[in-house]
């Protein structure tokens, strides 16, 4: 699943090639891609018909594009989760015209310019939807793409990612040294911070030499900021690659794929040596899916005593 990097991507290019073109009718190839705009699909494109996209912001995993209103102020905005295999895709005038949809096309947002912004999504589990933008928790502006301090209703119960300057890290080391659960668990965790997923999460903590299970009250605030800046970098590193991809289930508004696969310490490096110690590294499961790390580097914490 695209993580804050693949996401910010994104964000990036439909900002600059999308922001500020208007809406002038909406295809909605597959009515369960809009399943969340609980009104249905004829009135997710009232909404949007003739509607400017005023700005193209994200908060962790989430990606949302403010509609301009008559006084200014956006009150509502497209929001696209993009799933495990949703892709925005810019489509110029020339394109639209000529080149036949892709195969995996769900909904197309035609724009003043002749071009289109295509929501393409082979698995399904992505979606879009018009939603209310309310004030974000804390009222402070932040988050990339804009200074609004407001964001879509099913996005407010985000936390702030490890990007988003009006992040309160002080804070944020403090709520999960609270926690009673393993670290990895609390950074996968969006309502503490958002936008870590399992491959950065691996990453950050073989980068800050933390087993995946450690509690989280055990660890010294120090241990705690370690990873997290550990994961800002790697989470930066990859942001200026494009990415991780493993196959083109995941490409930036222009088709491209990302390359920080190619950086990758443990994930989805079983087997192979530690680039740090050269010990074989281990995969085991965890949460419904797998947790990367290096025995030697990433020492497992004792067990208590019986």
């Amino acid at each position: 699943m695209p993580e804050l990097p693949e996401v910010e991507t994104v964000r990036d290019g439909v900002e600059r090639h999308v922001v500020g073109r208007t809406v002038t009718d909406v295809e909605v190839l597959r009515a369960y891609s809009v399943r969340r705009h609980v009104a249905g699909p004829a009135d997710l494109v009232g909404r949007l018909r003739g509607r400017r996209l005023a700005a193209a912001v994200r908060r962790g995993k989430f990606l949302w594009l403010p509609l301009a209103a008559a006084d200014g102020v956006p009150d509502e905005a497209v929001l696209v989760h993009l799933g495990m295999s949703g892709q925005l895709l810019v489509r110029s005038a020339a394109t639209v015209g000529t080149d036949p949809p892709h195969v995996h096309l769900r909904v197309r947002l035609l724009l003043d310019d002749g071009g289109a912004l295509d929501f393409v999504d082979q698995r399904t589990f992505g979606h879009l939807s018009v939603q209310d933008l309310v004030p974000t928790p804390d009222g402070v502006p932040g988050g990339r793409g804009s200074a609004l301090a407001a964001v879509p209703e099913p996005v407010a119960h985000i936390a702030r990612d490890l990007l988003d300057p009006a992040l309160d890290r002080a804070e944020l080391v403090a709520a999960i040294r609270a926690r009673r659960t393993g670290i990895k668990r609390a950074l996968l965790d969006q309502t503490l911070v958002s936008g870590v997923g399992n491959i950065y999460a691996d990453e950050a903590l073989w980068r800050a030499r933390v087993h995946f299970a450690r509690q989280t009250g055990a660890l010294r605030r120090i241990d705690v900021q370690r990873v997290l800046d550990a994961a800002a970098d790697v989470m930066t590193e990859a942001l200026a690659q494009g990415g991780t991809s493993f196959d083109a289930l995941y490409v930036n508004v222009n088709g491209a794929s990302g390359y920080f696969d190619r950086s990758l310490a443990v994930y989805g490096q079983e087997g192979r040596p530690c680039p740090r110690c050269g010990t074989p590294v281990r995969r085991v499961e965890f949460m419904n899916r797998s947790a990367a790390f290096c025995p030697r580097c990433q020492p497992a914490p004792r067990l208590p005593r019986a």
